[in-house]
């Protein structure tokens, strides 16, 4: 462990998430203590128009932790206690690419699912590794990457492949957000429930959700048969993920509960057993990228220059759980606080019937050296058989990028629940080939004609 105060580098600091994640940081000064806060990104131009606003709200809150903004890895990290990682590589471009080309084969366009999410993940793969070494050439020896980059699941098995010993906390906020839902169904604040569940990042089931002992997924099931996983005023959810989009999102674990009752999803799920109507329901011309670059992004740049021209910051940026979610993470590990939190961890038997070395999301205690998972023993069959599915996708992908393998991409995306054919999969992967060749590793073909290609 440290001793506080600590330095905090944030890599991907121009995001327009920055701003809502430090005003995190600045009202919990007194749990996570803090010197210096360092601005990274390689994107200055972006991250010198997002830097004001972030300085504005650390000065709200502190006149003596130093700000730092750079585009030089050494200033970035040297010393630096803790890291937090919110990378997206090729930006809002790159993801509009990886929405609209499975869209235009009739297959779902989504940024971290189906062939949108591998196409993101050969994206970031390499550059999280790359990351990592700096992190770990300059940083302090027992610094902690926090990294909630997309798609997460894709970038943890690449780091455990390429990085297994490095110190890297992989989260995501999604099953925190529906915390927040189910906490404001039940009545009582999210940190009240104490929730058991299991899976893959973004593909996985609430098993129990306890308030004070008592299980209260049978009150749940009740109200997600009229509602979904909303309030019956759906207004009163975190406007964070009040689009119209994200209520259809939290609207469709109706029909997925409606059919198998059990456990409840995460709502990404719906892409995998819903895909028909997820496509149905989806503008091929105008997707979630639009509506980001066109809603939260455009809003933040607007505040920040109005903020240089008079001095004045409006209300442009949302404090929720994707904040307070990373604070509480980075507290734990700070002070061994052995908090329990849903996060991603090497299986190693915490779920007895997938691999052992497959990168799973359990709860787990988070300790200065790391998480403990929690024993989830045997998943059921239907559970254990779609788990599998995705985790083949997943791994396949991971090796098509550390192998540079045309093959093995073609069957991480054949495999993907959201597409349906091997010619579907094809025409996806060589279309976006062509998006991203300033970005993925080179893909060469093992076979030609029935012959093995001489390398």
């Amino acid at each position: 462990m440290f001793t506080p105060p600590f330095i905090l580098s944030i890599a991907g600091g121009g995001s327009t998430y920055t701003p809502g994640i430090v005003k995190s940081l600045m009202v919990r000064l007194q749990d996570f203590p803090l010197a210096e806060i360092r601005l990274y990104d390689i994107d200055e131009a972006r991250q010198n128009t997002i830097a004001p606003v972030v300085e504005k709200v650390i000065r709200d809150h502190s006149q003596s932790i130093k700000f730092t903004v750079t585009s030089d890895p050494e200033v970035a990290f040297s010393g630096a206690h803790f890291v937090f990682a919110q990378m997206r590589v090729g930006q809002y471009k790159m993801r509009e690419q990886d929405e609209k080309i499975p869209l235009r084969h009739g297959v779902v366009g989504q940024e971290t699912c189906g062939p949108g999410g591998l196409a993101y993940g050969l994206r970031t793969i390499l550059p999280m590794v790359e990351l990592i070494d700096l992190v770990d050439r300059y940083a302090h020896e027992k610094a902690w990457i926090v990294n909630y980059s997309n798609p997460a699941a894709i970038v943890a098995e690449g780091v455990r492949r390429l990085r297994p010993n490095a110190r890297v906390l992989n989260i995501c906020d999604m099953p925190v957000a529906a915390m927040r839902n189910m906490g404001a169904i039940l009545g009582v604040d999210r940190r009240k429930l104490e929730v058991d569940y299991f899976g893959l990042n973004h593909f996985g089931w609430f098993t129990r959700v306890l308030v004070d002992g008592e299980d209260k997924l049978p009150e749940l099931r009740k109200h997600i048969a009229k509602f979904g996983l909303l309030t019956e005023d759906a207004a009163k959810t975190d406007p964070q993920h009040s689009d119209p989009s994200w209520v259809k999102t939290w609207r469709n674990i109706k029909p997925i509960m409606d059919n198998f009752p059990e456990y409840l999803p995460n709502p990404y799920l719906q892409y995998y057993l819903m895909p028909n109507q997820i496509v149905e329901h989806q503008n091929p011309d105008y997707t979630r990228a639009n509506e980001v670059m066109d809603g939260r992004e455009k809003k933040l740049f607007a505040a920040a220059e109005e903020y240089k021209r008079t001095g004045i910051l409006p209300d442009a940026f949302h404090v929720g759980v994707h904040g307070e979610f990373i604070v509480d993470v980075a507290c734990s590990l700070a002070f061994n606080l052995r908090s329990r939190h849903l996060v991603m961890v090497e299986n190693r038997g915490a779920i007895t019937n997938l691999p052992y070395d497959a990168v799973v999301e359990v709860p787990a205690y988070i300790t200065s050296e790391g998480p403990e998972p929690i024993r989830v023993g045997q998943v059921p069959l239907f559970h254990q058989t779609l788990l599998q599915q995705q985790l083949a996708s997943e791994q396949l992908l991971v090796e098509a990028t550390i192998e540079g393998s045309y093959e093995k991409a073609l069957q991480a995306f054949t495999l993907n629940r959201t597409v349906p054919t091997m010619e579907h999969a094809k025409a996806i992967l060589d279309e976006m080939i062509e998006a991203n060749r300033d970005f993925w590793p080179a893909l060469q073909k093992a076979w030609q004609d029935g012959e093995k290609v001489k390398k």
